[in-house]
C-alpha cells in the first residue's frame, strides 16, 4: 500500500498543476491543516530537481501567506470567542500574563516552530491571539519557512538521487519516521504550549 501511494505521489509530483497544489497546501498548513508542504515539496523535487529552488519559493511564499491567515484567526476569533470564555472562568489575567511572555520571546518561538515538525498552525494561531507584533511575526516567518524549505530544496538538488534510492529502498521505514515526526509535533504541543 505505501509503495503505490509514493508511486502516485511521485507521478503526482511531475503534473502540470503540482506547483498551484504545493502553494495551496503551504497555505493551509499554516493555518488549519494538520499534514506539512514537504509530504508534496519532497517529491516534487526529487521529479524535478531543476526546479528546486522554484518549488521552495513556492512553499515559503504559501506559507507565509497562510500564516498570515491562521495569525488572523487567532487575533479576530480569539477576541470575539477565546476572550469571553477565558473571562468567564476568570482566566484573563492568567492569558495577559502569558501573552507578556509569549510576545517577549515570540520571534525566537515563531522561528524554532517555523524549522522545525512543531504545526505552525499553532504558532500563527497563538502569534494572533498574543497580538504578537505582525512585523516581528512576518519576519521571523519569512526566515524560518524559507530556511526549512530551501534547506530541503538544497539537499535534494545536490543529493538527490541518493536520497530518492534510500527513500524507495526503505519506503517503510521512511513512512514511519516521517508518522513519528507528525505525532511528535502534536505531542510536542501538550507538553510545551
Amino acid at each position: 500500500m505505501i509503495r503505490r501511494l509514493y508511486d502516485w505521489t511521485m507521478n503526482a509530483a511531475s503534473h502540470k498543476n503540482a506547483p498551484a497544489a504545493l502553494f495551496a497546501v503551504s497555505f493551509i498548513e499554516s493555518s488549519v491543516f494538520p499534514i506539512p508542504p514537504d509530504v508534496m515539496l519532497v517529491p516534487m523535487i526529487l521529479a524535478q530537481r531543476a526546479k528546486a529552488w522554484l518549488f521552495a519559493a513556492i512553499a515559503t511564499v504559501g506559507s507565509v501567506i497562510g500564516g498570515i491567515f491562521g495569525y488572523a484567526i487567532g487575533y479576530f476569533v480569539f477576541e470575539t470567542i477565546g476572550m469571553p470564555i477565558l473571562g468567564f472562568y476568570g482566566l484573563t489575567d492568567a492569558f495577559q500574563e502569558f501573552a507578556a511572555k509569549y510576545n517577549e520571546w515570540g520571534a525566537w518561538i515563531v522561528f524554532i516552530a517555523g524549522v522545525t515538525p512543531f504545526p505552525y498552525k499553532v504558532i500563527t494561531i497563538a502569534s494572533g491571539a498574543t497580538q504578537l507584533n505582525l512585523v516581528v511575526f512576518m519576519v521571523a516567518s519569512v526566515l524560518a519557512r524559507g530556511l526549512r524549505f530551501y534547506v530541503v530544496a538544497a539537499l535534494l538538488y545536490w543529493f538527490g538521487p541518493p536520497i530518492r534510492d534510500f527513500i524507495e529502498r526503505r519506503l517503510n521505514l521512511v513512512a514511519i519516521v516521517f508518522v513519528v515526526l507528525l505525532v511528535g509535533g502534536f505531542v510536542a504541543i501538550k507538553y510545551l504550549v
